[in-house]
């Protein structure tokens, strides 16, 4: 079994070990057990652990103190604390002390594999180096030495000492993300926390609760306190994704922590200083989003002290080639294929297309190739056998799937973290099939095509453009 992570379990009830173990286990996890907390300490400081889950009552050490120690001296490992509602409270402190996150007795182990899955990303985001240029190794990397690629370096070298919040902008699966971890890891908070939250991702009802956390009935079903990703990401950096998508009042809110430096957990009037650097990143136009009266001015600037810009994948093709080689060697072994092997007019051809998915779409694609390929030499039938099943935007699935099957597939991308906004990916593959299908119908005729699509000429090219959907040259008109 493929073993996704290393657990320390420290634990002294035999029967809630043993329940633990095994649900872990059936995840991929590899785990490790001590019954002591003076042990488990002294255990995850010799060994290498990508996350720690500790029950609060322990001998020979309480939870609480493992976690002080075991943070001062690990700080970038996730400790997850296990507790009664009797000691809330003091799971709260522990969480002041560094612990990740704490899970309230008794829980559902759905609950646990979700917390257990949320904490080893974020361990990954911390731990895994972004190298500037494709690494040696199948590492995490900001691959490209086009010149566009060359400006992102300079910029991440030039900003990431500096303590000012930077907007990452760009279109969707360009690799915002990447830019916002190694600013992290670039910079003189790389030993502290870097958390990161798609904004998109969380309901408004649940999103400033994320932020800012709440105190015990705060709103119904607010059973205990909860410390927010601000207090979380304490001397470190927080990472916000998506940051077009706020609501006015969530703006509101974040402007007031940026100018003031200090939270309020909802239902509280505490004022809680914050010591953190806030990265965000957006796809959308938000000086449009200003002027339509959706996005406040005074929060762009505060935001946009210093600005990323990633160009999409089709303005520097140049570096596909290089992208290419290191997906195939990055995922080669994890799908059976030691030393993956392309012919250069399948390259070619993967350079002829237009990306709206950009680096995403790219990955995914060469992702479901390699398993096409099954360690043939890749060649350009391939790429058209892949090309014509895959959505445009990079989505898991296709257009032929019943629509609840796509859904639920798109879904399941994106609780694996594959994808982002499974609405705009529905909607772009939705797109696409319906102008594929009217060009199939008008056969080629473009002119036919944009009446019963109710679309202009000007329309119907630039769409058929953005999904490379070539007409036959003798129906152009």
């Amino acid at each position: 079994m493929y073993v996704r992570a290393h657990i320390l379990l420290i634990e002294d009830d035999p029967s809630l070990s043993a329940g633990l173990q095994t649900v872990l286990a059936a995840e991929g996890h590899r785990v490790s057990v001590e019954v002591r907390g003076d042990l488990g300490l002294e255990r995850a400081r010799r060994e290498t652990f990508d996350a720690v889950l500790t029950d609060f009552k322990l001998p020979g050490l309480s939870g609480l103190e493992l976690v002080r120690q075991l943070h001062a001296a690990k700080p970038r490992l996730p400790i997850m604390l296990m507790t009664a509602h009797g000691s809330t409270d003091t799971a709260i402190e522990a969480t002041k002390f560094g612990a990740y996150d704490y899970l309230l007795k008794p829980f559902e182990m759905e609950e646990l594999l979700a917390l257990v899955a949320e904490a080893l990303a974020s361990s990954r985001r911390m731990t895994e180096p972004v190298a500037l240029g494709a690494p040696a190794g199948p590492g995490t990397a900001l691959v490209g030495s086009s010149r566009a690629m060359q400006i992102i370096y300079k910029e991440i070298g030039r900003l990431a000492a500096r303590p000012v919040t930077v907007l990452i902008r760009g279109e969707t699966g360009t690799g915002k993300e990447l830019i916002a971890r190694a600013l992290y890891q670039y910079s003189d908070r790389a030993a502290a926390p870097f958390i990161a939250i798609n904004c998109a991702a969380i309901p408004e009802t649940l999103l400033e609760s994320e932020l800012f956390g709440h105190e015990r009935g705060a709103f119904t079903g607010a059973d205990a306190r909860r410390i927010g990703r601000f207090e979380r990401a304490s001397g470190g950096t927080l990472f916000l994704d998506e940051i077009g998508d706020l609501s006015p009042g969530t703006q509101v809110k974040l402007l007031r922590v940026l100018q003031e430096k200090s939270i309020q957990r909802l239902g509280g009037s505490e004022n809680i200083p914050v010591d953190v650097r806030v990265v965000t990143a957006t796809h959308r136009d938000l000086e449009a989003m200003i002027r339509e009266g959706a996005f406040r001015e005074d929060l762009f600037y505060r935001l946009n002290v210093a600005t990323v810009t990633l160009p999409p994948l089709r303005e520097r093709r140049e570096d596909l080639p290089e992208l290419v080689n290191y997906f195939l060697r990055r995922h080669g072994p994890d799908l059976g294929v030691a030393s993956p092997s392309i012919q250069p007019e399948a390259v070619q051809l993967l350079q002829s297309q237009p990306w709206p998915g950009n680096v995403r779409e790219l990955e995914n694609v060469l992702r479901k190739i390699l398993l096409l390929t099954r360690g043939y030499t890749i060649t350009p039938e391939h790429i058209r056998t892949v090309l014509t099943a895959v959505p445009a935007s990079g989505g898991n699935g296709g257009p032929t799937q019943p629509l609840g099957e796509f859904i639920a597939s798109l879904l399941a991308a994106a609780e694996r973290g594959e994808i982002r906004n499974a609405r705009d990916q529905l909607i772009t593959t939705a797109e696409r099939e319906l102008f594929r299908q009217a060009m199939d119908l008008a056969q080629g005729n473009q002119s036919q095509a944009s009446r019963w699509l109710g679309v202009s000429r000007l329309t119907l090219r630039e769409k058929l453009n953005q999904f490379g959907l070539y007409p036959k040259k003798e129906n152009l008109e």
